[in-house]
């Protein structure tokens, strides 16, 4: 059973390691045992000889039925040079690409790793040997693009550098993706240990960029299937795509301080996420011949939503927030996503899957930087709050409660040997002092009273027990040492002077002194005998130190 939260979360990753260790053990003994016999010849072999071929799909005929554009790819001045030729067509959204040439002719998907050219994955790719002299064109042929403007780029060059940029296109990615699931991840962590909502909706928002990404790179299919959509890849495409590109919106609303500024926004924000959810599922529901109208959806979204949120941002500039610099540096890409689709960029025709990731990346990593943001002034608050429920607001002595928590751990400290000692002060004349000169020069003297005695010993072993008493604790001193400090503390209390607002005023106090006994059940019975100590100070007159 856990007595707080701190000590199950220490016994659950107690039992967490030891677990892991349990599993990595025997491994590890057997990886020993194998590598004594297998590591003799100096080498390690794996896997061996394989009579697999790269699978090579071919064209149905109501495949090539829907494949209504086409490219051909003719030959140089005199013919093929008779060397291998790459052709890569990338930045196909939906259906299939067909690549002929002579008698070979070849179809794959952009999630279909599995069908096309081992050396290729980000893009449908295929390499073809056409005779010397042969002019024979290289046809590439696709289906409509969801959208007119979202053309396939088609690459066509020598395998090696090809396959070059294939590779880093699929490394860009590829790594765009595991950013993303490593912000979700630490989302998670952030919301388990502050139990914001904030966290857990940012959680949320990464899974679904994640999965976006994973649609629209066609990554969801290498090596294997791995997202369970089946035929319906094209709708969630364009399901994904909409809600990222509300969740983007929503996201540089609040970096650009549309929250603070409209606090009423937040719910309208709330709503209008919910019509796209609803708005997105009802995707799901219709035919791959309404798309072309559907993905007209997030750029409209996009265009009129950059507008406001570039508005806010201006407004929040203007007032001087600080959320005006944080929402520019998440909204600049998006402006020249923007830009370059309204202006129809080259670049953005030839890596439009790479830029889109990277721009939502990168709004993410600010977003995931605004809530760290956010974290630590959860923090700082909390923090605050606990100095102040454990501070003495007029002083900055412990409170009561902290002190009897610090005595109690070192009556635990003092053992059998109980060299501890405490001091009870009371202010002499107090009320007097407050009657006479006001509240305000009482609690000067107070403020002064606790100056002396933490300069005299550690602030945490002096206590503001409440009113004009304090605590001083003394641990390793014995009675008559405890007696000595405690006497010098009263001749530097008598030495206060408040000459601006109390000329005149004296300020003495009446000590009691206690030494804690080993067989004291408690610290009832030690402060007992240091307050019976102050009251015998006060009884002979007061300005004293009295040790029980």
């Amino acid at each position: 059973m856990c007595v707080s939260d701190g000590t199950c979360r220490q016994r659950w990753a107690c039992a967490l390691l030891l677990a892991l260790l349990a599993c990595l053990l025997p491994s590890t003994l057997l990886a020993q045992g194998w590598s004594t016999a297998s590591f003799e010849r100096g080498y390690v072999l794996e896997g061996q000889a394989s009579d697999h071929l790269d699978p090579q799909r071919g064209c149905d005929p109501d495949v090539i039925g829907r494949l209504d554009h086409q490219a051909q790819l003719m030959p140089p001045p005199g013919g093929w040079p008779g060397s291998p030729q790459a052709v890569l067509v990338a930045n196909v959204f939906a259906g299939e690409v067909m690549i002929a040439h002579g008698q070979r002719v070849t179809c794959g998907l952009m999630s279909d790793a599995r069908t096309r050219d081992s050396r290729f994955r980000s893009s449908v790719g295929q390499v073809v040997v056409p005779a010397a002299g042969n002019l024979e064109p290289i046809v590439v042929a696709w289906q409509s693009p969801i959208r007119p403007e979202w053309i396939p780029t088609i690459m066509l060059g020598g395998p090696s550098p090809l396959q070059q940029q294939d590779t880093a296109r699929l490394l860009v990615r590829a790594a765009c993706m595991a950013v993303t699931l490593a912000l979700a991840l630490s989302a998670l962590l952030g919301w388990m240990a502050s139990r914001d909502r904030m966290f857990l909706l940012y959680t949320a928002s990464c899974v679904v960029f994640f999965i976006w990404q994973a649609l629209i790179t066609g990554l969801f299919g290498y090596p294997y299937p791995w997202l369970p959509v089946g035929d319906w890849a094209v709708q969630w495409q364009a399901a994904t795509s909409l809600m990222t590109t509300a969740l983007m919106l929503a996201g540089l609303w609040w970096l650009c301080g549309g929250l603070r500024l409209l606090p009423g926004s937040g719910k309208v924000v709330g709503r209008l996420l919910q019509l796209v959810l609803l708005l997105s599922l009802g995707a799901m529901l219709l035919p791959e011949a309404a798309f072309s109208m559907f993905a007209i959806a997030p750029q409209v979204l996009m265009t009129l939503g950059a507008v406001l949120v570039v508005g806010m941002a201006l407004l929040a500039q203007l007032r001087g927030m600080r959320d005006g610099l944080l929402g520019w540096l998440g909204l600049a890409p998006f402006l020249v996503l923007v830009a370059g689709e309204l202006l129809g960029a080259r670049w953005l025709v030839l890596y439009r899957i790479e830029a889109l990731q990277l721009v939502a990346t990168w709004l993410l990593l600010i977003t995931a930087f605004a809530f760290n943001r956010r974290l630590g002034l959860l923090r700082e608050q909390r923090d605050q709050m606990q100095r102040l429920a454990d501070t003495d607001g007029l002083t900055g002595l412990p409170n009561r409660r902290v002190g009897l928590q610090r005595l109690g751990l070192l009556i635990g400290q003092a053992g059998d040997r109980g060299l501890l000692s405490v001091g009870f002060v009371d202010v002499d004349h107090f009320k007097a002092i407050n009657d006479t000169y006001g509240h305000d020069v009482g609690d000067k003297v107070l403020v002064e009273v606790a100056r002396v005695m933490s300069e005299s010993v550690r602030s945490d072993d002096v206590v503001r027990m409440g009113g004009e008493e304090f605590l001083v604790m003394l641990p390793g001193v014995d009675l008559a040492g405890a007696q000595a400090r405690m006497q010098q503390i009263g001749e530097q209390l008598a030495h206060i002077q408040l000459r601006s607002t109390a000329p005149g005023l004296l300020v003495t106090a009446s000590i009691g002194v206690a030494q804690y006994h080993p067989g004291d059940v408690d610290m009832t019975a030690l402060l007992r005998r240091a307050d019976q100590a102050m009251y015998a100070a006060k009884q002979q007159g007061r300005n004293q130190v009295f040790a029980a």
